[in-house]
């Protein structure tokens, strides 16, 4: 797959991240590793670091 989607509104709070801002290669990251990636979070939720499908389900139950 072939993707080169870029984001100047990147809401991630990790700014070293060398993916931060591209779309594709972030998702692909985060589902390599069975997280979700911090901009489906609320605000608050993105904050807790935790990217576990656990913390995204309780993050946007509340």
């Amino acid at each position: 797959m072939s993707c080169s989607r870029q984001s100047d509104a990147c809401r991630c709070t990790y700014a070293a991240c060398p993916r931060r801002g591209n779309c594709c290669q972030c998702v692909a990251y985060h589902r390599d590793k069975g997280e979700v990636p911090g901009c489906f979070f609320s605000v608050e939720g993105e904050r807790m670091w935790d990217r576990s499908l656990e913390n995204f389900i309780r993050d946007r139950k509340g």
